[in-house]
């Protein structure tokens, strides 16, 4: 039943802050800590419970991803492959490096202090990046020329730093590269399609499936809990950015990082 409530509490957290820009990796390995839920099983279940907030993803754009339907003219079916083909053009440098680096980086560097470091460092630039005037160029995702998707997808892999935020890197860098804030914001949920499916199935592959009925339980409900958190999540997002900045979620992960330096300081002593 532990196991149990701690898949509840963790796709919370998941699903609250896969799409928000203060790095939903960081979150679950400081949650980790905190509630005792380490080892293998929990770095597997960290990364395939994003699958669940991925889910929300294609059901909340789900006309905008859909080439198919038949209520959609040509031009607007033209439309949807492009958005599929920019995706994946940006999921590739993710692909390249995240194939090169992934074991080391999950292996050195998921640990509390790098996140909370990470959190304050993205937490600056987010400062640095509002506070900076910006020079809109993009105002579709499907106006984005080819070198501005390698652009994001690149920025996308400082992500594979925890406590960085994959949503924060794409939108950082899109909007960095003329995108507006809202476009940024579309084009970072769907490059985490690709993205997640492919670090969920590889992490699945590398432990060979070999998991417990109880283990596949406890991901089926973080699976669950983190979508539908994420579904709600992803709708007051996109409202939210319509009407106002990043400025909250900068300072947010400033004073996390802080804290959990912090705690992690105090507690060495």
């Amino acid at each position: 039943m532990e196991e149990f409530f701690k898949a509840v509490i963790l796709g919370i957290v998941e699903g609250i802050t896969e799409f928000l820009p203060i790095s939903s990796t960081g979150h679950l390995i400081l949650m980790n800590r905190f509630i005792d839920f380490t080892g293998d099983f929990a770095n597997l279940f960290s990364i395939v419970i994003q699958l669940g907030a991925i889910l929300s993803v294609v059901v909340y754009f789900w006309d905008r991803l859909y080439p198919f339907s038949r209520e959609k003219t040509a031009q607007q079916r033209r439309d949807v492959w492009k958005i599929w083909e920019k995706t994946i053009l940006g999921v590739i440098p993710a692909v390249v490096l995240g194939g090169l680096f992934a074991d080391f980086i999950e292996k050195k560097l998921f640990n509390p202090y790098i996140v909370a470091i990470a959190l304050v460092i993205g937490g600056v630039f987010l400062i640095i990046l509002e506070r900076k005037g910006k020079n809109t160029r993009f105002d579709s995702v499907q106006s984005l020329t080819v070198g501005a998707v390698i652009g994001i997808g690149l920025f996308q892999t400082l992500a594979m730093i925890p406590g960085t935020s994959r949503s924060a890197a794409t939108i950082l860098g899109a909007m960095a590269l003329g995108a507006s804030r809202a476009v940024a914001a579309e084009f970072s949920f769907f490059l985490a399609i690709p993205t997640m499916i492919g670090a969920s199935g590889y992490s699945l592959l590398k432990s060979g499936f070999s998991l417990s009925s109880q283990q596949w339980i406890v991901l089926a409900v973080g699976f669950v809990v983190a979508f539908l958190v994420a579904w709600a999540v992803i709708a007051i997002f996109m409202n939210y950015i319509r009407r106002k900045d990043f400025m909250p979620f900068a300072y947010y992960r400033i004073v996390l990082g802080a804290v959990v330096l912090l705690y992690f300081a105090l507690a060495a002593q």
